[in-house]
């Protein structure tokens, strides 16, 4: 018997590569003759790296960038096991968590150290760049990424914008002469979960300014700035940009290179089951559990376990989710391949317990999981 094991990360307190182990442990207890193949997923988002460098025994690289706001920051990205692909995630250098609680503040934080990684993946002369969003402190539209790449935005008085998305308000001419000439030299995916455009009630500053540190007024300023730059890159490069599905991403990172580049936006679960050849094993497996930290309504917008489940599906395999806790709108993930949800929680218990024991959790409700599907085998 052939089990496949493709869970996302449980946040705060598992990544995916140890809540598959933890799986696995749970049911070769009860099962130790099955042939298990663990193959840690994500969306996109924070771990896509770990997940796609470990699932193909490429390694890491450790850089040293600007952080979101100008102070230094070690990020660490990969290169995979073909040698010719990095893999990004703009969060190790420009995300929510190097930044303080009480410096939050959209309207000064810089996606420069993104730049900066991007750079560094050039010098290494990789012929793709897989670049994950999410988990960002920035709402810049990518300005500062554009500038560690060499371009200058510049105000009416020909001085370099400062920082952050409130200064491009102020954006009069971009010089792009000393962009990296090597940036139109490879292919460029940018993985993304989310489908919002650049500006409006569902743009990058209204929905996710908020979690950032935006105040109502300034949430108002950043996508007046937003909208004025995004327009600026349109009337350049021809190009629409501002309602293309997924620019309003981790700030609207992604319009630079959606606009000077080939790159292309791309559902994050896709880019991985894609890079870790997830189809390929599952056309002779036997059943596959996935898995994250909490299911909902949400999880049926492009999160892992759906994107595996629906891979799944095409071989008319069972599929079993394991969560750390879903809320009463999760049954619509039953329409989108996901036979069973079991939460791992044993019983009452604070989130600190819960993520404490989470290993332990996964483990047992595995093993259960094993004795009830020898059950239903033996019934056949």
């Amino acid at each position: 018997m052939k089990i496949i094991i493709a869970p996302d990360s449980f946040k705060e307190s598992l990544n995916a590569k140890e809540v598959a182990e933890a799986i696995k442990q749970g049911f070769s207890r009860h099962l130790p003759h099955a042939h298990y193949l663990c193959i840690p997923m994500a969306d996109g988002g924070e771990g896509t790296v770990n997940s796609l460098v470990d699932a193909t025994k490429g390694h890491f690289i450790t850089t040293d960038v600007t952080g979101p706001i100008g102070n230094k920051a070690t990020a660490q990205w990969g290169i995979l096991g073909d040698n010719t692909t990095a893999v990004i995630e703009m969060a190790q250098a420009s995300g929510l968590h190097l930044v303080p609680t009480h410096q939050r503040c959209p309207k000064v934080t810089t996606s420069y150290g993104t730049g900066e990684l991007i750079n560094a993946a050039l010098e290494k002369g990789v012929k793709k760049i897989i670049l994950a969003l999410g988990g960002s402190a920035t709402n810049d539209a990518g300005a500062g990424m554009l500038q560690a790449l060499g371009a200058k935005l510049s105000d009416k008085e020909g001085r370099s914008l400062s920082f952050g998305g409130a200064s491009l308000a102020k954006l009069v001419s971009i010089d792009l002469s000393l962009l990296n000439p090597n940036l139109n030299q490879v292919e460029i995916e940018i993985a993304c979960d989310v489908t919002n455009p650049l500006c409006g009630k569902q743009g990058a500053s209204a929905i996710f300014g908020p979690q950032k540190g935006a105040t109502l007024e300034d949430i108002d300023l950043l996508d007046n700035a937003l909208h004025h730059f995004g327009t600026y890159l349109e009337a350049l490069t021809q190009r629409s940009l501002i309602n293309i599905a997924g620019s309003g991403a981790a700030g609207g990172l992604a319009i630079p290179l959606l606009a000077f580049t080939t790159a292309s936006l791309k559902p994050g679960i896709e880019l991985v089951a894609k890079a870790v050849e997830l189809e390929k094993h599952l056309f002779d497996a036997d059943f596959v559990i996935t898995g994250e930290g909490r299911m909902d309504s949400q999880s049926a917008q492009g999160k892992t376990p759906i994107g595996v489940a629906k891979l799944a599906k095409k071989y008319h395999l069972p599929v079993i989710a394991l969560v750390g806790g879903y809320l009463p709108d999760y049954g619509i993930v039953h329409q989108q391949g996901i036979d069973a949800v079991f939460s791992i929680v044993p019983g009452v218990s604070t989130l600190s317990e819960a993520l404490t024991y989470a290993q332990r959790n996964l483990s047992e409700t595995a093993y259960n999981i094993a004795r009830l599907y020898s059950l239903s085998a033996k019934e056949k």
